[in-house]
């Protein structure tokens, strides 16, 4: 069997995929126990954040497992295998297991160095276990995982080069200021009582809100969230001794029930939601009333900064002529000049009546003199020397116009078209209003609709915002360091798995060795019937010594061999060596993963000392050193 992931990430797929894939909880356990009554996978677990989700599976065929994993998350999922294939990654073996402590350090977030993966981690592990899906394998590496997170953090300074996702959201709206001095005194409502909003609301308490609401369907977690913020950050006065310390007033946190949302939503400065619902919390519509209600106007949307269609107007915006055109031979109601005649109007129809009805063309356009002759662009030249134009500072003297129109001349009876020369007009910048809502969308999918950016006064932070702004995010020293342990790691685990993957032949061959010796010990009661219970006992003591100091170097020497790579083969030269029966071998492994905890001292009621090869206590000499 081989560690087998398929999965994607916001480094695979647009938010918009992700968006669509996103499993609920009850789609998560049905991905699971589909998983393992799957004929390639023994074991199985989800990975589902708000920017992943992966699916580990103990499988043992790859081709097979591949296949099988990727219709299983595209039917659960309700994407279609052919639309989710492309944005699918696959991870087989030791890059399966590098990919997954990569993951649990945090080089895989969104915002590199992030700890909330953990947690996750961890809620996964407790599910699968909890499903029975996880057996020996998987429990392995989603403990180690954690392990190596936890390492990473403490050895290294990659906390620095990274911050949880709601941290890096704050910033983003906060558009440069610090996000504490942007917070302080503003009123917040964070939607949703789970372990992303959880953190929100501590971010937002220990930046110095003025007032912290927390909203949840289920009434009594929210209840507990506003509890627990009430008695950490609403209770404690300000610390004198601590310069740190500035806050001027205590946080005022309370709990409402998702009906109020609509009401609270007017009073908020500042909003995070981050739930588990399938549809939209906050509608455009909702967002647009609180906004009104926060205002005393309607909520418009912000217009385009340019106009697009035939039938559009600009106002405000400066003027496109270089100036006026009174005198000037060209006919610009026409686009044509007063002077083109006969044929050679007839050959610039088709350039002309791009502007016929129009005003206000630059004399020096593409539009307004496409299509002239020679003679009528000298006398076009002419009227430009004698400077009826009122030009702008910074335009061209006379006598270089006179130069570019002869160009222009050349150009049109080359090309048979005038390429236009005018400069870019600047501009104008559309006002836009400081927001008066800012909203971060840290669900998956989104909790808030993504048309509230259109609202003036309302600025909206999400995932895929975040994905874009963290694809700049400069990386930390620290991270080579971190991707060091990682490598480490992942060598060190995968030497325990192959030691791991000899364990029940040992087993079975010390099982072995004690049902000879209580064979022999029977034997020995019917020759010598005479013995005593004190003789009897120190001979069986003598006997099984002896086993064990004849196995002792052989079992040891097999754990150091079997741990290097290749090492598999000597599981099967034990079993050819001592005859061992391979159902007895097979027994002994599903022993193991039914009860991790049983000593191997079952087999046989004898006890091998320290050499023994429980598969669940089986650590590297470094690991047990870091534990």
């Amino acid at each position: 069997m081989s560690l087998l992931v398929v999965g994607l990430s916001h480094r695979s797929a647009p938010v918009s995929v992700l968006e669509r894939a996103a499993l609920s909880a009850d789609a998560q356990i049905k991905l699971l126990q589909d998983t393992v009554a799957a004929e390639p996978a023994a074991e199985a677990a989800v990975l589902a954040t708000c920017n992943r989700i992966e699916l580990y599976a103990d499988v043992d065929k790859f081709h097979a497992g591949v296949a099988e994993l990727s219709t299983l998350l595209a039917q659960h999922s309700g994407v279609g295998l052919d639309e989710l294939t492309p944005y699918l990654y696959v991870h087989y073996e030791d890059r399966a297991v590098h990919h997954f402590f990569s993951v649990a350090c945090g080089l895989d977030s969104m915002v590199v160095g992030e700890g909330q993966i953990l947690g996750q981690i961890k809620d996964a592990l407790a599910t699968a276990q909890e499903l029975h899906t996880a057996g020996r394998l998987l429990n392995d590496l989603f403990q180690q995982a954690l392990r190596v997170g936890k390492r990473a953090h403490s050895e290294t300074g990659i906390d620095r080069a990274g911050q949880s996702l709601v941290t890096f959201g704050l910033e983003q709206l906060s558009s440069g200021a610090p996000v504490d001095a942007w917070l302080k005194g503003k009123r917040a409502l964070v939607i949703g009582a789970g372990s992303m909003s959880s953190l929100a609301a501590a971010t937002l308490a220990r930046a110095g809100v003025a007032e912290l609401v927390v909203a949840n369907r289920t009434f009594d977690r929210a209840e507990r969230l506003a509890a627990l913020l009430a008695e950490q950050y609403g209770q404690r006065p300000a610390d004198q001794d601590d310069p740190d310390d500035q806050r001027d007033s205590d946080v005022l946190a309370r709990a409402v029930p998702m009906e109020s949302v609509p009401g609270e939503l007017t009073r908020a400065d500042v909003v995070v939601s981050c739930t588990g619902a399938t549809g939209l919390v906050l509608t455009v519509d909702l967002v647009a009333e609180a906004v009104e209600g926060r205002t005393g106007a309607p909520a418009v949307e912000r217009v385009a900064d340019s106009g697009s269609g035939s039938g559009s107007v600009r106002s405000g915006l400066p003027p496109t002529s270089v100036g006026s055109e009174d005198g000037c031979p060209l006919d610009l109601s026409t686009g044509q000049g007063s002077a083109v005649q006969g044929s050679a109007a007839q050959g610039s129809a088709a350039q002309g009546s791009a502007v016929q009805g129009s005003t206000g063309f630059s004399v020096m356009g593409e539009a307004a003199v496409a299509g002239m002759d020679a003679a009528t662009l000298e006398q076009h030249a002419a009227w430009v020397d004698n400077g009826t134009v009122d030009r702008r500072e910074g335009r061209r003297t006379p006598e270089i116009d006179t130069d570019a129109v002869a160009a222009l001349a050349a150009a049109a009876a080359t090309l048979g078209r005038v390429p236009e020369r005018r400069r870019p007009e600047p501009v104008a910048e559309v006002p836009r209003p400081l927001p008066v809502l800012s909203l971060l969308d840290l669900a998956m999918p989104r909790d808030i609709d993504a048309a509230v950016h259109r609202l003036l006064g309302v600025r909206l932070v999400d995932i895929e915002s975040l994905a874009e702004a963290s694809a700049d995010a400069p990386m930390a020293a620290d991270v080579d360091q971190v991707r060091r342990i990682v490598s480490d790691e992942v060598a060190a685990f995968d030497a325990a798995q192959r030691a791991a993957h000899i364990t029940p032949t040992v087993v079975a061959l010390r099982a072995m060795a004690a049902d000879v010796v209580a064979s022999e010990i029977a034997r020995l009661d019917g020759r010598l019937p005479g013995l005593d219970d004190k003789q009897r006992g120190e001979i069986t003591q003598t006997v099984r010594r002896v086993v064990d100091k004849l196995l002792h170097a052989p079992t040891v020497r097999v754990k150091q061999l079997a741990a290097e790579p290749g090492g598999a083969g000597y599981a099967d030269a034990l079993r050819t060596l001592f005859d061992l029966e391979p159902e007895t071998v097979a027994a002994v492994s599903r022993a193991d993963d039914d009860s991790r905890d049983e000593d191997s001292t079952a087999f046989g009621g004898l006890d091998f000392g320290r050499e023994n090869f429980d598969s669940n206590n089986f650590e590297s000499a470094e690991n047990r050193g870091r534990a």
